[in-house]
């Protein structure tokens, strides 16, 4: 067959290659980027999806607009009145998956050569998804305060790209927290160079302590010009559940208008029945008391895998403590006559049956082969210690 020529430009992803690996028995995985099944609401979910059926079967049912289900539209623009954003339900489109926000990105704005500047690291699945629409990559370093806007600024500058894509709460994978200087100034930035800024938010509820600085979009109000050069994607996957595939996205009309169109090839609309149960668990009331109980186990689970890192690894490896989300990015050292490739390093943790991702797969350009990325979502902390431990037997 002779497939299209697209493909050359993207490969298998190399976590999912990994989980391949992890069918062995007895191993405990940091590989992951899901949240914990334990933490579901299984029951408001159950109550929620009841109500669809009783209240709503033939909308919860039937085909739906492309645009998303008016009741579901209405309970997401109410959230995210509650996070700062002023927004019309018909000013968000629901999209399966914060993923295929992305992905309609993607398609209604890039050409091939067209320059995509991303965070180094950033989302693997952004970077096979741009690349496969043809963008040619261009990669911001980000330190444990986020992208680095000085050097953010000279890429746009030099480059002139299409857009610009970040993750400023809690990144994937390098949990970083973009501070509130720098979130005014890639408003600022968006403003003088007149490029759009995607602002990726899927981990923005999971905090542990003081609530992060407020989103790119709800600062724009403050940044005269910005908000007509922003497009946010949400999702309730981190935080309800990622079966429900309930992600949706705010952008300017006519990237809305046609993002709407692209999405009505894909799927026609994202499952009515998922969004009816979702409008139902919203209207309930019960994400306050289910986000307050995920913070809560989350943030337990990071300070145990920082102390344990702190404690089994020492001085071979670097990190800084998570504020939120569900990663720790780390940096192998080498002392100690340690490795410092953390691809050599996954092999060796396979057979102490520990499983973490490498970094180098993160990044879209200059890939640093002595960064990790290890998620303490999936696991409780008396595994978090014990896999730390067998981690420090793989050094």
């Amino acid at each position: 067959m002779q497939f299209a020529d697209r493909l050359q430009n993207v490969e298998t992803s190399a976590i999912r290659e990994l989980f391949k690996l992890l069918g062995k028995p007895g191993i405990i995985s940091f590989a992951g980027g899901f949240p914990d099944s334990a933490m579901f609401d299984v029951e408001g979910i159950r109550e929620a999806s009841e109500r669809a059926l009783a209240q709503e079967a033939g909308g919860a049912l039937q085909y739906g607009a492309t645009e998303g289900y008016d009741p579901l539209r209405e309970q997401l623009a109410a959230f995210m009145k509650t996070k700062g954003v002023d927004v019309a339900p018909s000013g968000l489109i629901v999209t399966t998956g914060s993923q295929q926000a992305l992905d309609l990105l993607g398609k209604t704005m890039i050409s091939p050569g067209d320059k995509v500047i991303v965070e180094g690291p950033t989302f693997l699945a952004t970077i096979q998804c741009f690349r496969l629409y043809g963008a040619e990559l261009v990669s911001a370093p980000v330190d444990a305060q986020g992208v680095q806007t000085d050097q953010l600024e000279a890429l746009i500058a030099e480059h002139r790209p299409k857009f610009v894509y970040l993750i400023p709460t809690f990144g994937n994978p390098s949990g970083a927290l973009l501070n509130l200087e720098r979130r005014r100034k890639v408003l600022e930035l968006a403003v003088k160079y007149q490029t759009l800024i995607v602002e990726d938010d899927p981990y923005g509820d999971l905090y542990f302590g003081e609530a992060p600085p407020p989103s790119l979009l709800a600062l724009s109000k403050d940044v005269p010009g910005s908000r007509e050069l922003l497009a946010h994607c949400g999702s309730m996957s981190k935080v309800l559940s990622p079966g429900l595939r309930v992600g949706w996205m705010i952008a300017p009309p006519a990237l809305q208008a046609n993002a709407v169109m692209c999405k009505q090839f894909s799927d026609a609309h994202t499952s009515t029945f998922a969004q009816a149960t979702a409008a139902q668990y919203l209207k309930a009331g019960r994400m306050p008391a289910t986000l307050a109980h995920v913070r809560k186990v989350y943030g337990e689970r990071a300070q145990a895998m920082g102390q344990a890192l702190q404690r089994e690894l020492g001085s071979a490896i670097t990190f800084t403590q998570p504020q939120g989300g569900l990663f720790f990015w780390a940096r192998l050292t080498g002392e100690g006559g340690a490795t410092r490739d953390a691809g050599e390093f996954a092999r060796k943790a396979i057979e102490q049956l520990v499983a973490f991702v490498p970094g180098a797969p993160f990044f879209a350009t200059a890939p640093d082969v002595s960064t990790l990325r290890l998620s303490f979502a999936t696991a409780d902390v008396a595994r978090i210690e014990e896999g730390i431990q067998r981690l420090k037997k793989a050094l």
